[in-house]
């Protein structure tokens, strides 16, 4: 607990739903409204009727969330008020001595829920194939108007500013060495952190970089033709194939930057929230896509309803959506981050980052590394994978 003078105190939180929540939701799941089927073959025009209606019936007639709900609970959970909004955040204490404090941000559309598999192996890795030198004290926090955290009432809760508060929440834990860790916006966030090198941060580790050279960054995000008389290696266009492809195909992403509050419909309808949260990038739908289909490979069918259940219970869909309007830099541009640095490429992530690029944005690389199998939401899809190569990420630091 902080005790600081003048310090916001760190309080334990708990949360409770009540039957009636959980019932109001089965009863607007059985009463959903269904479109026609779509017109083609694949997932080019979106999620799925079929994956939509077994996700619907599964959600209404077997799917338990209490289940997840008891796994949160029994996690310390805390929450905290930095620069004026009120921060909800695990925080699991490894036993073993000289543990490294790691902090470990999520992405949208995602939540604590991600990183629930992760923390046993981390804070005790003589439990999990690991030695006592692998151990990490565990920090994961909600990002603004995301689960348990609050609500921002007001403009300027980027990504930058989320960077700037978990500097202070490691410091106000008492961290005065630690590294950060994250995906998706967590990458971004992460990165950020790497860029303004708050009091006690000795590195990073990213499993979606950010090494995308300004001239080639600025020409995709344009939909223009690359400069003139670049020599690219066949792993840098390989790299710019996918980039273009994303930069063409986040619709999800231009929505919630410029008409988040457009998007009222998803906190009235949970299937329709289901959807649209689904729809994030093509491997991780089809992947989604063959879990309902009875094909669990990464994520399973309760994975996935955690996390969007959560989105519902919260009433998120918007508050989260927010943070794209929030934020004024390139996804994939570099920030100029001189901490050490690890990276960890897996092969259905939404680009594969060029070693060649990911040296010049970090010219202290300390661990690279493109992994067999895992996509976008890592932490998720392959915990024992990625909880390796933090492992491996951040020896040299310790």
């Amino acid at each position: 607990m902080s005790s600081t003078p003048g310090v916001p105190a760190i309080r334990p939180f708990t949360f409770d739903f009540s039957d009636a929540e959980l019932e109001d939701l089965r009863a607007r799941i059985e009463a959903a409204r269904w479109p026609e089927q779509e017109t083609v073959p694949d997932q080019s025009q979106g999620t799925q009727l079929k994956t939509m209606k077994e996700l619907a019936r599964y959600r209404a007639s077997e799917y338990d969330w209490r289940k997840v709900e008891a796994k949160l609970k029994a996690l310390p959970n805390f929450i905290t008020e930095i620069d004026g909004l009120d921060i909800h955040f695990i925080h699991v204490r490894s036993k073993h001595e000289n543990a490294l404090p790691v902090i470990v941000t999520h992405g949208w559309p995602g939540s604590v829920v991600e990183q629930l598999k992760i923390i046993e192996p981390l804070t005790d890795p003589t439990a999990h194939g690991g030695s006592a030198e692998d151990a990490f004290h565990v920090v994961i926090p909600s990002m603004p108007g995301y689960g348990f955290s609050g609500k921002p009432a007001e403009q300027g809760w980027g990504p930058e500013r989320i960077a700037r508060a978990w500097g202070e929440l490691m410091q106000r834990l008492g961290y005065d060495r630690y590294v950060a860790q994250g995906g998706d916006w967590g990458a971004i966030v992460t990165d950020l952190m790497g860029a303004q090198e708050p009091e006690g941060l000795i590195g990073i580790h990213t499993n979606m970089p950010k090494v995308i050279p300004a001239d080639i960054d600025a020409a995709l995000i344009a939909g223009n033709a690359l400069p003139e008389g670049l020599s690219l290696s066949d792993e840098e266009k390989t790299a710019i194939g996918q980039l273009d492809y994303v930069y063409r195909h986040v619709y999800y992403a231009y929505m919630m930057a410029s008409r988040p509050q457009s998007l009222t419909g998803l906190v009235d309808s949970p299937v329709g929230l289901a959807a649209f949260m689904l729809d994030h990038d093509a491997a991780s739908l089809a992947q989604i896509t063959r879990a309902f289909a009875g094909h669990t490979e990464g994520l399973t069918r309760d994975d996935v309803l955690d996390n969007i259940t959560l989105f519902w219970l919260t009433n998120t869909a918007i508050s989260a959506a927010r943070l794209y309007a929030e934020n004024t830099a390139s996804f994939f541009g570099i920030n100029g981050v001189k901490l050490p640095v690890a990276v960890s490429v897996f092969p259905d992530e939404l680009y594969q980052a060029p070693k060649s690029w990911t040296e010049q944005a970090y010219p202290n690389l300390i661990h690279y590394n493109q992994l067999p199998e895992g996509g976008h939401f890592a932490a998720w899809e392959q915990p024992e994978l990625f909880v390796n190569e933090l492992r491996i990420g951040f020896r040299s630091l310790r």
